[in-house]
């Protein structure tokens, strides 16, 4: 596939005058072609055709909206070994990690289709007419959920497929029935258009209007600023970093009409050593923290950028465990020369702690955008004393907090900010002290784990990617997952509407066959 470098406004694909190109993170050069960098007209005018392209497409039926999602699927898998070259080339990721990640949007993807066939997230509801009920009769009402309108989605530096152009967020909110203009990421525009050429070749194939998919990339915060601020964008995904999300939020909440932003920001992902589980494994504990620590280079928005113990000398080994580890990991090609400069001030701002400990360091770089992995340990004293210890620090860095004991130890968790996860690392004599625990990190993080590890998430019916603030900007949603589809509908309540007016999900029919509560109980 030859990359031309446009901007997809619709199925028109344009040129511009100003450009950039991609940057392979691991050799520092340039990638041809140049990529036009899009502009705020780009922008108004790809949120001007999705306003008209929403009407008719929140109006397609489950199956073909069902159909679309799959298609896109298809397309993509069509792209075949290209698009895992050029997102190589752009990102400095390896060959599995990227299929994997492939077939993590192909199958959110269809997922989603699953999702609409079945009807549950239209939440239909009827209460029946009670004209003889006194004092006062019940009008007949019945509710729905429709799409909020159209949607802009930032693409992600770290995951160039799955929470990109056709990640979860554009799946999601194409599943509710949202045209989706995305904002890609500049550190992998190619990957970014040969994937945005799938969706259009999808959006053409279902008949849709064109309007119902866009693509603008480029490096300006005019631009992102110009989406979000659009009058007919009507929602924000993001993920990224604390101080973008929150830019983003600023303007939306800014608007003469504010809208929500979906932004999943930042967490340092606590894990808990619990004394039981230390006692039987602590040198395995360590060893498998350091796995997944330098995962991907550490840049996982679920990386164990904490750890949280209770003095012992089983602490020790683990410690003595993780330093060993941690000191023979290769270090690894970070996604941009900008992140990988971000990640060696964090570490030398950590280092830099007084009280604080280097546990290990890993191997050291030989080449450019090498992230060197490296554990630290202090005391909650410390910490509990310096706030900055609490933020996160992009790559394959964590901190070990020792504790005195129990009340040190949930003094710590109470201070904690919100976190996407939580993990525990325990056996059953361990019960009492988890039970404390859990209801605390119930406040403080999205999931909690027992004896995993954080990094990797499952796209589930059951799986919730966010969090209190500052994890995401709205505790009530999640990013991965089918309850994703939630954060772009909102309900419509229908009053003694004509039965030949009512949408399909609400006829007295069912033409949809849907699953509806119907005064109060469940049919169909």
């Amino acid at each position: 596939m030859a990359l031309t470098g446009e901007v997809f406004i619709g199925q028109s694909r344009e040129r511009g005058a100003e450009t950039f190109q991609a940057v392979n993170p691991a050799t520092g050069q340039k990638l041809e072609p140049a990529f036009t960098s899009a502009t705020a007209e780009h922008a108004a005018r790809a949120a001007e055709l999705a306003w008209a392209a929403f009407d008719t497409y929140r109006d397609t039926s489950p199956e073909q909206r069902a159909a679309f999602l799959e298609s896109i699927a298809e397309e993509i898998l069509a792209i075949g070994d290209e698009l895992i070259e050029r997102a190589m080339s752009e990102t400095g990721l390896p060959r599995p990690r990227l299929e994997g990640e492939r077939g993590r949007t192909v199958g959110q993807l269809r997922l989603f289709a699953q999702v609409v066939r079945q009807g549950d997230w239209l939440d239909a509801r009827i209460d029946p007419a009670m004209p003889e009920r006194t004092p006062l009769p019940r009008s007949d009402l019945r509710l729905r959920q429709i799409a909020v309108g159209p949607v802009a989605v930032f693409g992600a530096s770290n995951f160039p497929l799955a929470f990109s152009v056709a990640g979860g967020d554009t799946a999601s909110a194409l599943a509710a029935g949202c045209p989706v203009v995305v904002k890609g990421h500049p550190a992998h525009p190619g990957t970014s258009e040969m994937v945005g050429r799938a969706i259009q070749a999808a959006v053409a194939k279902a008949g849709l209007p064109e309007g119902v998919f866009s693509l603008v990339t480029g490096h300006s915060h005019e631009l992102g600023g110009a989406l979000v601020t659009h009058p007919h964008i009507k929602s924000v995904g993001f993920t990224g970093s604390r101080g973008g999300g929150l830019a983003l939020v600023k303007l939306a909440a800014a608007r003469p009409e504010p809208i929500p932003v979906f932004a999943e920001m930042s967490s340092i992902n606590p894990v808990y050593l619990m004394r039981g589980a230390l006692a039987e494994k602590a040198e395995d504990l360590g060893r498998a923290f350091v796995g997944s620590l330098t995962m991907g280079a550490g840049q996982f928005c679920t990386n164990p950028g904490l750890v949280v113990a209770l003095e012992s000398p089983d602490l020790d080994r683990f410690v003595q465990a993780a330093g060993e580890a941690v000191g023979q990991a290769s270090p690894a090609v970070m996604l941009t020369p900008g992140i990988h400069q971000a990640y060696v001030k964090g570490l030398e701002r950590l280092a830099a702690v007084p009280g604080i400990q280097e546990v290990g360091r890993g191997l050291e770089p030989n080449g450019p955008h090498l992230g060197q992995a490296a554990v630290f340990s202090v005391s909650a004293e410390v910490f509990l004393a310096d706030k900055t210890l609490s933020e996160e620090n992009f790559g394959a860095s964590s901190v070990i907090i020792r504790c005195r004991d129990v009340e040190e130890l949930m003094k710590v968790t109470e201070e904690l900010e919100g976190q996407l996860t939580a993990t525990l690392h325990m056996s059953d004599a361990d019960h009492e002290d988890a039970r404390k625990l859990v209801r605390v990190l119930e406040r403080k993080a999205g999931r909690i784990l027992v004896n995993g590890w954080p990094t990797g998430v499952e796209v589930s019916h059951a799986m919730v990617h966010g969090g209190p603030y500052p994890a995401t900007s709205d505790s009530r949603f999640t990013s991965v997952g089918t309850l994703a589809i939630r954060r772009f509908l909102r309900p419509v309540s229908y009053q003694d509407l004509p039965a030949a007016l009512l949408p399909e999900a609400l006829k007295p029919e069912n033409p949809l066959g849907l699953r509806r509560l119907v005064n109060g109980a469940w049919e169909g």
